[in-house]
């Protein structure tokens, strides 16, 4: 490879899955591949939320990676491949599988393969021997095949295993509290009242102060994914009094897991 071909496969690529659930920039260096280390913690869900921001959980991050690193690391660094499969196997959920085997077919391939194939040594080659560039275009579409094929496995497989894991907690609706405790197990960092706030905040719970305050809005419960749990209780001074209690359901689990996990529309 020539000094401008080395050049290019030193550069950081971005890439991301057809999905748009995961994007991560990386390049090779001296023969090892190196992320961006905050898009990784990203995209395995070492993440919180603050003042409507999403941040990476740096402690969380260095206290996986302290014994392998010589010092902190924070946004900016890369880290080696080895150490990418260290978190992704600390964040131990679906997600971090989806992301270990997007990382295995179409990004590292691409990074050591694809990576080389445009160098002007390569266009050469395929100008003088036709074999070489007709070998070249099938192994791509081979390569192509095989990431499409594992990307619609992992789409399909999805579903059941998030369906799975939610239904460890509860086979019927569960509270807000509940569902606060499945993000936190996932990697979440969110409380029940920061939950509460947003299912107001992005149309999910009714805002407007009073006898609706925190009911299932009419979004909600078109997507059948809330429910409302009504009751009575017993009052200081002794009278009966209606309650109103939103609920998950077990398809709203799966629906908040999801929206919470690949990152579309939190907070």
């Amino acid at each position: 490879m020539d000094k401008e071909g080395r050049k290019q496969m030193n550069q950081l690529q971005v890439f991301e899955n057809e999905s748009g659930v995961f994007k991560v920039a990386a390049k090779l260096e001296n023969g090892q591949v190196l992320f961006d280390v905050e898009q990784v913690a990203k995209s395995l869900g070492f993440v919180e939320f603050k003042a409507g921001k999403i941040y990476v959980r740096w402690r969380t991050v260095n206290g996986y990676l302290g014994k392998y690193v010589s010092q902190d690391v924070a946004k900016g660094d890369l880290i080696p491949e080895p150490l990418v499969y260290k978190l992704a196997f600390k964040a131990s959920n679906s997600i971090a599988e989806q992301f270990q085997d997007w990382l295995a077919v179409e990004v590292i391939p691409s990074i050591r393969k694809h990576g080389a194939y445009a160098t002007p040594e390569t266009i050469e080659n395929i100008i003088n021997d036709p074999d070489f560039g007709i070998k070249l275009l099938t192994n791509l579409k081979e390569e192509k095949d095989k990431r499409l094929k594992a990307e619609q496995t992992i789409e399909l497989q999805k579903p059941k295993v998030v369906y799975a894991e939610a239904v460890s907690v509860s086979k019927d609706t569960v509270l807000v509290k509940d569902l606060a405790n499945v993000l936190n197990q996932k990697g979440i960092d969110i409380g029940t009242n920061r939950l509460f706030e947003w299912l107001r905040d992005n149309g999910y719970l009714c805002k407007k102060k009073g006898e609706m305050w925190n009911s299932p809005t009419q979004k909600s419960l078109d997507l059948k994914i809330m429910v409302t749990k009504h009751g009575l209780r017993t009052g200081s001074n002794g009278e009966m009094r209606k309650t109103r209690t939103p609920k998950i359901t077990g398809k709203g689990q799966i629906y908040f897991i999801n929206k919470f996990l690949n990152k579309q529309g939190v907070i």
